[in-house]
């Protein structure tokens, strides 16, 4: 879903501008589509400022899988848990397409925000940016991997995503993702495999949840799936606490069949077919 937050909005704008006098003369870095900013354990000396382009913040595993912490856009600053003290990265930075960036040394960095008296900005838009990864991890404890994927599909459309962009978008509440985004990749953001990434990228398909423009983008139908997945939590609670035997077929046919009535109908729904 797409929310603007005012504040946020112009602090980034503030920051754009500060950053790039402090850069001015400092070469921008080009990097192409899935190349690394930086790796996991690499020295922590500098912070990133992202002119165009997205950038992906990642944590692996030992066993290698991946969890998405962030998606960057431009205008966004990334790199500051430099400011930590560890010395070293605890994440890793991926450009999602071609990506221009500025790499500003962490002193000269906190210098320029004192100077532009950006601090109080800076420290509400790190809190903002916490309370983002909090969601992720809250989603991967809490809820199972079609809610996941579904909320990973609206946190990309409020991330990369433009309203009114294509036909498609022009009938209803929709919004475009413009970046192609491949379902090995959405595997890798929800934490399941890409079998059942196609799966359930079929189901949303078939509900008139998501679509896909002629120009291959995915169009998300906002409302549609924020509706489907409330009433998903709100079935499946009901159930484990009244139908313990419902099994899963028939709990995904409940959704489909009340897909368009209301919450609370949904949930009577199923308490008489119990």
């Amino acid at each position: 879903m797409i929310q603007a937050n005012s504040q946020i909005d112009l602090f980034k704008q503030q920051l754009r501008d500060s950053l790039r006098r402090e850069t001015l003369n400092a070469r921008a870095i080009t990097l192409a589509k899935r190349a690394h900013v930086y790796t996991g354990g690499d020295p922590a000396e500098t912070v990133y400022f992202i002119e165009s382009g997205q950038v992906k913040l990642l944590i692996h595993s030992p066993e290698g899988k991946e969890c998405l912490l962030a998606i960057l856009t431009a205008g966004d600053v990334f790199g500051e848990l430099c400011f930590s003290g560890s010395g070293a990265r605890l994440e890793t930075a991926v450009a999602m397409g071609k990506t221009v960036l500025k790499q500003i040394p962490a002193a000269k960095f906190l210098a320029r925000l004192s100077r532009d008296g950006l601090n109080e900005g800076f420290v509400q838009y790190l809190t903002v940016r916490i309370a983002e990864q909090q969601r992720v991890i809250a989603n991967l404890v809490m809820v199972d991997s079609e809610q996941r994927l579904g909320k990973t599909l609206l946190y990309l459309a409020h991330k990369l995503g433009k309203k009114n962009a294509c036909d498609i978008c022009l009938n209803g509440s929709a919004i475009c993702i413009e970046q192609k985004i491949s379902h090995e990749e959405l595997s890798e953001m929800v934490g399941t495999t890409r079998p059942r990434i196609s799966l359930f990228m079929q189901r949303f398909r078939h509900l008139g949840l998501v679509e896909t423009s002629a120009k291959r983008f995915l169009i998300i139908k906002e409302n549609k799936l924020t509706d489907y997945l409330a009433q998903v939590g709100e079935l499946r609670d009901h159930s484990f606490q009244n139908c313990p035997v419902l099994d899963s077929n028939t709990f995904r046919a409940s959704v489909a069949l009340n897909s368009n009535r209301s919450r609370t109908g949904a949930v009577s729904g199923l308490a008489r077919k119990g």
